[in-house]
């Protein structure tokens, strides 16, 4: 570079040695003609070399560097190799902001970014469907015109973001939960945060009912077993009112210990979910006749019940707890049958292999509205009514739990005023 700039140089200094020894007007114009064809040359070849580097950063190919030589070919690898760097830090900034978004993403709770404004610069997908928004519809819209929860927009408002604000059945229909906080970050902004705790406000108010109910259960017959002590203790009575009085205090000390163990046994499954080891069970040679006895002793003839087997095969389980799930269906169906009716137990397997247990009655049948709730424990649907025949409330809850162990559904059928049918469905590998 530095001789082609002498030799530019030296060129021009013979020219204007030319001009100036040259006394006629055409040797003037010849000179001239020569000094700025020399400039030109140079000038032109820097034109086009900088109008190929132009054409090269907007095509944005940099592995096809245009040719040059000297000090042009310097300074276009040079620029070639920064606008490479600079490339690859743009690029790992955005697979960097990819995985944040990913990552964000991936959350289990609702994360909505909001300016100083309040407005939405960004969402995730659970945040959409918490609060209901569009991102791509609602982005750098206020939050609180669309959402209008009341007790949010007050949160929102008053700036005071140290405690979390909790809202419970989030719309009209909606049993959602949601433990929301605000958290304060850069240029005045705020973190939205959103924790779904519908299934902790569920646990919670099932507990306060577990403990209510047993409390209720179990003060019911103390009250009655108290109240007669205190009679025999005041009163003289006759042996036979003596007699009858402690027959009722029996009964409730059954009454009391039939729902101690109904608890334990409840407790057992809930702490036990594993599957259940695969001992042989006969349905039919072995559990049935059990099943038949107990069935007749609790239903003392004022009910037709038929035991019909359509399979010998064995079913693969725990035998205590099998005959503990068939149990409790078949002693609800007599209690909430009336006298007359009939009771049909069925074992058989289907067509896909799978064991088939169920008891079919032609009881009052049960409304839609509480087939959802019948495996809760102290669910009731007439609960003057089950009381008076003795149940403790955590039958079908103890069936749903052995159901899970043997991987088992229990499929549930009523019409009001056509009976009910309740099934256990074992998977096929559970037969033998």
């Amino acid at each position: 570079m530095f001789a082609a700039i002498v030799r530019l140089f030296v060129l021009l200094a013979c020219s204007f040695a030319l001009y100036s020894l040259t006394q006629s007007a055409w040797g003037h114009w010849v000179a001239l003609g020569i000094a700025l064809t020399v400039l030109a040359i140079p000038l032109g070849y820097f034109y086009i070399k900088l109008s190929t580097l132009k054409k090269y950063l907007q095509a944005d190919e940099l592995e096809r560097l245009p040719a040059a030589s000297g000090f042009l070919e310097d300074l276009f690898f040079r620029l070639q190799r920064y606008v490479k760097a600079i490339k690859q830090r743009i690029f790992e900034v955005e697979r960097q902001h990819q995985r944040f978004i990913e990552a964000f993403q991936a959350s289990p709770n609702g994360i909505v970014m909001l300016d100083s404004q309040d407005q939405i610069e960004w969402c995730n997908a659970i945040a959409e469907r918490f609060f209901g928004l569009n991102f791509k519809r609602d982005a750098m819209q206020r939050i609180n015109y669309l959402f209008r929860n009341p007790e949010f927009i007050q949160y929102l408002s008053a700036r005071e973001f140290e405690e979390p604000l909790v809202i419970e059945k989030m719309g009209p229909g909606s049993n959602l939960s949601l433990r929301i906080q605000a958290f304060p970050f850069a240029d005045n902004r705020r973190l939205l945060l959103a924790q779904d705790v519908t299934d902790l406000y569920k646990a919670e108010a099932m507990r306060r009912d577990f403990v209510a109910n047993v409390s209720h259960e179990m003060r019911t017959p103390l009250t009655v077993m108290m109240g007669f002590l205190e009679t025999v203790q005041t009163i003289d009575l006759t042996p036979a009112q003596k007699a009858e009085y402690l027959e009722l205090m029996m009964t409730q000390g059954r009454r009391m210990k039939s729902l101690v163990e109904d608890l334990l046994t409840l407790a057992n499954l809930e702490a036990n979910a594993l599957p259940v080891l695969k001992d042989s069970v006969n349905v039919v040679d072995s559990a049935f006749p059990l099943l038949k006895n107990d069935a007749e002793a609790l239903s003392q003839g004022a009910h037709q019940i038929r035991f019909e087997a359509e399979s010998t095969q064995l079913l693969m389980g725990n035998e205590h707890e099998l005959m503990s799930a068939f149990g409790n269906l078949i002693s609800n169906a007599i209690r909430y049958t009336p006298d007359g009716g009939e009771i049909t137990v069925q074992w058989g397997v289907n067509s896909n292999g799978q064991g088939v247990f169920s008891v079919r009655d032609t009881g009052p049948g049960i409304s839609a509205e509480h087939l959802p709730r019948l495996t809760e424990r102290f669910y009731r649907v007439d609960r003057s009514r089950s009381r008076d025949t003795g149940g403790t409330g955590l039958g079908l809850a103890i069936v749903k739990h052995i159901a899970s162990r043997h991987q088992a559904q229990l499929l549930i059928e009523s019409v009001p005023g056509s009976g009910s049918q309740f099934t256990l469905l074992f998977p096929s590998e559970r037969i033998a």
